[in-house]
């Protein structure tokens, strides 16, 4: 019998760039890095030659790494810590230097303009091989469960008592520290301290939320409204268990021929309605161009909205929504319709409208289900508007960075 025998010392001869194929994926990605400005992300190196610190890491290799993490559905940044030691592909992007999953959070909730500039470039460069055409885009939302508990949304009563209870832990920790003595009693104490702090920051954040919010609803509305003290911007949402979450309306628009997403935003309104008009400029802002045809659900058909993409030149593919009476056609023009809105409804009972209106849940659903099972956006780890958005482009950056590789092979 042969036998395993581990114990026996080898000498191989070999470097990390002969660990993987030439058309392994992580070369890929580098490759194509190598060919983008990422001046935005350098542009926030704090470590500069000639003073003092250490170098920093190179941002290259932290975008590397988290594009070829979210191909490969790891959203943690404990995991690719760990990967980073023991995986190719991973070891390989790194080149020897060590990473710690404090850097690597940090970089992909920091880096917002960065990200959107490398979404911007990717597209850029996607039109100019002519593998994108903005002629017909579907748009889309789905609600992506929050980082917030249920047990953390108060109303404003109880927002006011959570303030005065964590002033007084602030005051009773600032009483304690001063009678502390030693070093690591100390740092413990300024710990807590912190903790308190932050806690005090973020109930004072709720209550300038709750007050933005009752803005403009009644009294008896208001005395009902609810702010997380967890996350102030993260709202409480119907799911499609229909059960109710704290979550986040992430909205994708999405080429339907070349399946690119180029509109990417992120909303704490449950409600589709009035997104139409936002997504626009956004595709607007990244491609300086906007499509011929919008393809959305019925959520999306306000009125407002299809007479603002009319006058940009968009034509919007939107059910009407069925009237009340079950005797009225609601494809029929109305008296009080605009131009516009009669256009739009007369388009939507043509049969060459309900057959471009199908594109919409092929292309969009399945843009939705790929980024929710695959790219990490099944549920959000991060807290804040701006985090989120940047874990909700790494996912679009990575979706399109895909696509590119397949359309040009």
């Amino acid at each position: 019998m042969q036998r395993a025998e581990r114990n026996q010392v080898e000498l191989q001869a070999s470097s990390l760039d002969d660990s993987l194929p030439d058309e392994h994926r992580a070369r890929v990605i580098w490759d194509a890095l190598e060919d983008l400005d990422l001046s935005g992300f350098y542009e926030e190196v704090g470590s500069r030659e000639g003073s003092a610190g250490r170098p920093a890491i190179d941002p290259r290799i932290l975008v590397a790494l988290w594009l070829y993490a979210t191909c490969e559905g790891v959203g943690s940044a404990r995991e690719v810590e760990r990967l980073c030691s023991m995986h190719a592909a991973y070891r390989w992007i790194c080149g020897g230097v060590s990473v710690n999953h404090h850097t690597l959070s940090d970089f992909r909730v920091g880096h917002e303009k960065g990200l959107g500039d490398l979404m911007t470039q990717i597209l850029g460069a996607l039109m100019s091989d002519g593998l994108l055409r903005l002629r017909r885009v579907a748009q889309d939302g789905m609600r992506v469960r929050g980082h917030a508990g249920a047990a953390s949304y108060r109303r404003g009563a109880s927002l006011k008592e959570c303030l005065r209870e964590a002033s007084k832990q602030v005051q009773a920790v600032k009483k304690q520290l001063g009678s502390q003595s030693g070093s690591a009693l100390e740092r413990h104490e300024a710990a807590k301290l912190r903790v308190a702090k932050e806690r005090v920051a973020r109930v004072q954040k709720a209550m300038g939320k709750l007050r933005e919010l009752n803005a403009s609803k009644s009294p008896a509305k208001a005395a009902e409204t609810r702010v997380s003290t967890t996350d102030p911007e993260c709202r409480v949402m119907k799911m499609a268990d229909r059960g109710w979450r704290p979550a986040w309306n992430v909205q994708l628009a999405t080429v339907v021929e070349s399946r690119t997403v180029v509109g990417v935003r992120v909303s704490d309104n449950g409600n589709d309605k009035g997104q139409i008009e936002p997504m626009l400029a956004e595709i607007g802002r990244r491609t300086e161009r906007l499509p011929k045809e919008l393809l959305v659900d019925g959520g999306y058909a306000k009125l407002e909205s299809i007479e603002h993409a009319a006058q940009a030149g968009v034509a919007v593919f939107a059910p009407p929504q069925q009237a009340r009476k079950a005797d009225v056609d609601p494809t029929e023009p109305k008296e009080t319709d605009s131009p516009a809105v009669a256009s739009w409804r007369k388009r939507m009972r043509t049969e060459r409208a309900k057959a471009i209106y199908k594109d919409r849940a092929t292309i969009a659903e399945r843009t939705n289900a790929d980024l929710r099972t695959w790219r990490g956006l099944d549920r959000i780890t991060v807290r804040g508007a701006s985090k989120v958005l940047c874990v909700a482009l790494w996912s679009a950056l990575t979706f399109n960075l895909m696509r590119w590789m397949e359309l040009v092979t």
